[in-house]
This record gives C-alpha cells, sequence and structure tokens, in this order.
C-alpha cells in the first residue's frame, strides 16, 4: 500500500499486482513520459489540444497564452487636446461661467479655492465651444496633482455650453504665493 493510496481508494492485500519488474516499470515510464511530451511540443503552448493517449483533459480557455506573445498594441491618444483656434467672442462669453465651476474645486489641504490660489494660468475657448485651461500646482510634488485637475476638466465638462474640455498643466511660470488673490491671503493669514 503506497502513501497516497488514499487518493485511490484502499486496495486489499490479495488484489495487489505482485511486485513489478524493472522492465514494467521502464515501459510505465517512457509511455507517461510520451503522453506528458505530447502537448509540450516546440512552438507550443503545451495546451493546444488534450494527449492522444485518451485522456480527456481539455484546457480551460483561460489558460489562452496567446495575449502574452501577441505584439503590444499602438496606444492611442485620445486625451489630446483638439483645440481649433481661440475664439475671442466664445472666451469671453463662457470665460466667467468658467471661472464659476473652478472656484468650486479646492486643494484638500488648503481652505481656499484654486482659482483664488492663482492656479489657473489661462482659459482658451474655441469657435466649438472646446475649452483648455492651463493651470499650475503648488509644487511638483503635490499629493492632489492627479485628482485636481481631473475634477476641473469634469466640472468644465459639464457645462452645457461646453463641448469638451481639456486641462494642460504648467511650469512655468513657478507658482508663488504672489500669485494668490488678496482674499486668499487674508484666508490663509499672508499679511
Amino acid at each position: 500500500m503506497g502513501i497516497f493510496s488514499f487518493l485511490s481508494g484502499k486496495k486489499d492485500e490479495a488484489d495487489a499486482p505482485a511486485e513489478e519488474s524493472p522492465k514494467s516499470t521502464s515501459t510505465a515510464t517512457a509511455t507517461a513520459t510520451a503522453t506528458a511530451d505530447e502537448g509540450w511540443g516546440a512552438g507550443s503552448t503545451g495546451f493546444a489540444s488534450a494527449p492522444e493517449s485518451g485522456s480527456s483533459f481539455t484546457p480551460p480557455e483561460a489558460w489562452n497564452t496567446e495575449a502574452l506573445t501577441a505584439p503590444r498594441p499602438e496606444a492611442a491618444v485620445t486625451d489630446a487636446p483638439a483645440l481649433g483656434p481661440v475664439d475671442a467672442d466664445q472666451t469671453a462669453a463662457l470665460q466667467p461661467k468658467i471661472v464659476d465651476v473652478i472656484k468650486t474645486v479646492f486643494d484638500p489641504e488648503i481652505p481656499v479655492d484654486i482659482y483664488e490660489l492663482g492656479l489657473i494660468y489661462e482659459i482658451l475657448v474655441d469657435a466649438e465651444r472646446q475649452v483648455l485651461v492651463k493651470m499650475t500646482l503648488t509644487s511638483p510634488a503635490c499629493p492632489s496633482a492627479q485628482q485636481i485637475p481631473s475634477e476641473v476638466r469634469f466640472k468644465i465638462k459639464a457645462l452645457p455650453e461646453v463641448k469638451d474640455a481639456w486641462v494642460e498643466i504648467v511650469w512655468e511660470p513657478p507658482w508663488s504665493k504672489e500669485r494668490m488673490s488678496e482674499a486668499a491671503k487674508l484666508t490663509l493669514g499672508f499679511f
């Protein structure tokens, strides 16, 4: 009785075959090796089909490894600004509404909106009412560097007059306390 006899069930001593000869053991090993090697040919994933030895195993669909060896797809840039020539009339008409929306965006660490902080550098609108906002952050290591621009973009995009919106982060000129409004300086105690 072998150590793993519990897997196949208990066999009676009388039903157990006599000790196998070395010749029958080597034949069984060769058959097992040949069966295992059938699915592992050159260029094969090893699971192309069930072995022809009568096994009923078929690999699940999730074991398909073609995605691992396929060439990388071309990355499409879908978020690039598609702003046309700036339209001064559209910019003048939409800028007050855009500023009102931007004033609802706050840096989580500072109790002043980002417009009053002086983070908004430029608001551009084209003839098709597509908006590009050029803004900065208080520092390149700002923990809200992903959240704030996304919030600005989607709040502007939610305006019914706006067709689409993008936010471009710029670092020149660098932000400084002098860019803040008087109200922001007063709120933060910079006087």
